[in-house]
Order: C-alpha cells, then sequence, then structure tokens
C-alpha cells in the first residue's frame, strides 16, 4: 500500500484507509461481529490507516477499532470536541444513530474538553497511542450560529490543548474533521496545524478547495485527508449526498459525470476513489465501507484503470475545474 506524509511531519499514512463511521451503526445497522470483520478484512488487505470518533455510535466504533487494534501495528486517527455523558438520547435516528451505545453528546472545544475527550478516547479505545488527533465538526455545518462561540472556544483553548498533547508526543499530528473549507481556512489564523480531514468537499463532484483553502494549506504546510470520497453515497449509487437525501441539481451533475463514465467504459466508483490522490496535498482517501464485502469492492476499484480519455472530457465538458490534478495517464 502507498503511503504519503501527514503535513510535515514525517509520520507516514496509507494512502486508501478505512473510515469508521459505519462501524459505529450510523445510517446501517452493523452489528460488533460484522465491524470487528470488516476491521480485520482491511488489516487482511494491507490497510494501515484506520480513522474514528466518540460521535459514531456514541463509542461504538471506538471500542470495536481498538480491540481489533490493540497490540497490533496502526495508524489511527480519533477526534475531540465532543464529551460523551451517560444517558441515551431519546430518538437516536434523528442523529443517524442505529443502536448507539446510552450517552449523549456535550459539545467543548475548549482546553478542558480537550483534554478531557483526549483521556477519554484512549479509555474507550482501550489503546495507549492515538496517531492524529482532529477537532471534530466545528464549523457551522454542524453549529449552526451556536460555531461562533465554539470557535471562539477552539482558538482560546482547544487548540493550545492540541498542540501540547503533540508536543508532548502524545500524538504526532493535530488537525480538523469537518466537512467546510472555511472553518479550515478560518483554524488557520489560529494555529499551526499538520492536517485536515475534510469530508466531500473535494471529490469527483466537486473540487471547491481548490480556489483558496489548498493554496493557502501549502502555505502552511498543512496536508488533506480526503474522507467522504464517494459524498454520502451518491457517487456509487444511493441516495444521499452531505448526509441527506441529494438534491435534484447533485443528481443531474452525477448523471452527466456518470455518462461520460459509460462512454469510457469506466466505473465511476472508481474514478472516484482514485481521482483525489492525483492532488499531492491529499494524504490519503477513506471511504466508509459498510461490510467486508464493500470493502472487496472498493478495493477491486481502487485498482482499475481508468483512461486518460476519460478526465480529458470530463474537463472539456465543465464537469471538473480545468486546474485539477488528474491521475497519471490523462
Amino acid at each position: 500500500m502507498e503511503k504519503r506524509q501527514v503535513g510535515r511531519t514525517g509520520l507516514m499514512i496509507d494512502a486508501l484507509g478505512l473510515g469508521g463511521a459505519p462501524l459505529g451503526g450510523n445510517f446501517i445497522d452493523l452489528d460488533y461481529r460484522q465491524a470487528a470483520e470488516l476491521i480485520q478484512a482491511a488489516k487482511d488487505a494491507g490497510i494501515g490507516y484506520f480513522d474514528t470518533a466518540p460521535w459514531y455510535g456514541f463509542g461504538r466504533s471506538e471500542r470495536v477499532m481498538g480491540d481489533l487494534l490493540r497490540h497490533t501495528d496502526y495508524i489511527l486517527s480519533d477526534k475531540v470536541g465532543r464529551l460523551l455523558k451517560p444517558g441515551p438520547v431519546d430518538n437516536p435516528a434523528d442523529f443517524g444513530m442505529v443502536d448507539p451505545l446510552p450517552f449523549h453528546v456535550v459539545y467543548d472545544y475548549g482546553y478542558d474538553g480537550i483534554m478531557r475527550a483526549f483521556e477519554d478516547n484512549l479509555q474507550r479505545l482501550g489503546l495507549d497511542r492515538i496517531d492524529i488527533l482532529l477537532a471534530h465538526d466545528i464549523g457551522t455545518f454542524t453549529h449552526g450560529e451556536d460555531n461562533a462561540h465554539h470557535f471562539r472556544d477552539l482558538a482560546e483553548g482547544g487548540y493550545r490543548a492540541m498542540d501540547e498533547i503533540r508536543r508532548a508526543g502524545h500524538v504526532r499530528a493535530i488537525g480538523l474533521g469537518v466537512n467546510e473549507n472555511e472553518v479550515c481556512m478560518d483554524a488557520l489564523g489560529i494555529g499551526s496545524w499538520d492536517v485536515f480531514l475534510l469530508a466531500g468537499r473535494y471529490t469527483l463532484l466537486e473540487q471547491t478547495p481548490m480556489a483558496e483553502l489548498f493554496p493557502a494549506c501549502r502555505a502552511a504546510g498543512t496536508s488533506i485527508i480526503c474522507g467522504g470520497p464517494f459524498n454520502s453515497g451518491v457517487l456509487v449509487g444511493r441516495e444521499m449526498w452531505n448526509y441527506a437525501t441529494a438534491p435534484v441539481e447533485v443528481v443531474d451533475k452525477v448523471r452527466q459525470i456518470g455518462a461520460v463514465a459509460d462512454n469510457h467504459g469506466v466505473t465511476l466508483p472508481a474514478a472516484a476513489l482514485q481521482f483525489p490522490l492525483a492532488n499531492d496535498i491529499i494524504t490519503s482517501v477513506i471511504p466508509g465501507p459498510r461490510e467486508a464485502g464493500e470493502l472487496a469492492q472498493i478495493l477491486e476499484w481502487f485498482g482499475q484503470a481508468v483512461p486518460g480519455a476519460f478526465w480529458i472530457d470530463l474537463k472539456n465538458a465543465g464537469l471538473m475545474v480545468p486546474e485539477a490534478p488528474v491521475p497519471h495517464g490523462a
């Protein structure tokens, strides 16, 4: 498996990793045994980079991830910004959760909250090491008007906590795990970040970070982990985009891209998976398969040949930013 460097840290991670949201039952009914089988299948396939978060099943993803990674060689990213408190939520489906653990979330991006969250993560994982620590879902996409005070907490205390954890050698890299370009731009103004896990914004469907965020990240030495390369599933034939039903204009663009793929005999998900890695600022792509069979399909897509003419036709049709790097062969 190809490895790439996280920012300027010297930490190398796999170009293809495993996203851990489904392992917590996010939008999918997946039990512990199935989650464990999926992680083991990834390990058997040579994948060594894994991502998880307290949000995923209110601790479920972390628990199974820790059990399967314990006493093995791994690279793990986990997230802070949400504390889990005892007491279940009334309607877990409202949060996209299937059978979560009996906790509810309290947001805290301040110094003490970040320190507490980091320690809690290690306890749930049952591990003595997290490699990459990410402030999770800071931004208006999650918090709306409340983001102003959450971001202030991060700027005035939470970043300092994350930096101290990094300087102490307890993690190798720090960053954000978010869905928005704007909050990454804002974060560059409050500290030195190694990596942003950016979900759904640099994909075959959308290349919005090309204009401002990626140049700013290059200047800062911050690399990008590409989360959600299938845009919540719309690029693999599902109806979801950005964790909700895809709007008409998104479905229409996917159909147009799909038509170009059909003309070249290209499997659309294969192109979607390979595209981000053509940009050297992308450290890793981390899809979130829901079971071992989906992982096997992803591995097949990852290795499929995509002809250069496909990328040229996408750009000629105005379906891709002209400056976006494309895989070799174009």
